[in-house]
């Protein structure tokens, strides 16, 4: 019987690892795109050229415009200034409430529906911006409700959660992304949401330094290269 995952697919360069390996894996693709009100929704463009290139049987984009209504980060809100001072200790502004929670619940429903045996995610708790829905207790609590609280799980047959790169960090996630020839020139990454990255904010830092450190050249363009 041919395995099935859901994979949630941003269009970024972790989510885009995670569809190569589940795809590496021999799973029948499933792709879910959330269109939340996101400064930078141009990923969504991102997401759908991925999605593409992997041939995934089906690819839903959801809309989620009630994010950006509750606002409550840069991502969502327009009066709150995306950070480039690199990255803190402190749980940043781009961080947005519940994100991972609902993407979560969604695919779960999706993924009974479909007949999917697991739900890949990009979530990372090493090189990241120190969101606490990244995290491993966060995953290991969501995977047990979603056991508990779906027909599937119930029946002796959970959807498990896959966060494959929650331990790597940003250059290992790089690494093994190109060994498995994952399309990273059809990913964006920066919060600006521009057709060039800006190269300042923290997500295109992060995204810098994981490719430095690898030893490998970003393939996407960048306004500029100032990064620390």
């Amino acid at each position: 019987m041919t395995k099935k995952a859901v994979v949630v697919l941003s269009g970024g360069l972790d989510s885009t690892t995670c569809m190569g390996i589940a795809h590496a894996r021999d799973y029948s693709l499933y792709a879910l795109t959330f269109d939340y009100g996101q400064r930078h929704r141009i990923e969504v463009e991102h997401a759908k050229a991925v999605a593409r290139h992997y041939g995934v049987v089906d690819h839903r984009v959801v809309e989620m415009g009630f994010l950006r209504e509750i606002g409550g980060s840069a991502l969502t809100d327009d009066a709150l200034d995306v950070p480039t001072s690199g990255v803190g200790e402190d749980i940043p502004v781009t961080y947005v409430p519940g994100r991972n929670l609902l993407f979560l619940s969604i695919a779960s429903s999706y993924a009974e529906v479909v007949g999917a045996d697991a739900i890949f995610i990009g979530v990372n708790a090493l090189d990241y911006s120190g969101y606490p829905d990244c995290r491993p207790a966060f995953i290991e609590k969501v995977e047990a409700a979603i056991a508990a609280g779906t027909k599937a799980g119930v029946e002796g047959h959970p959807t498990t959660i896959e966060a494959p790169l929650m331990h790597w960090t940003k250059a290992e996630i790089i690494r093994q992304g190109m060994e498995l020839g994952v399309p990273y020139q059809l990913t964006t990454s920066c919060y600006q949401g521009e057709d060039e990255a800006c190269g300042v904010c923290d997500s295109c830092r992060l995204r810098l330094k994981g490719f430095a450190e690898a030893g490998y050249e970003d393939p996407i363009p960048y306004a500029t290269l100032r990064h620390s």
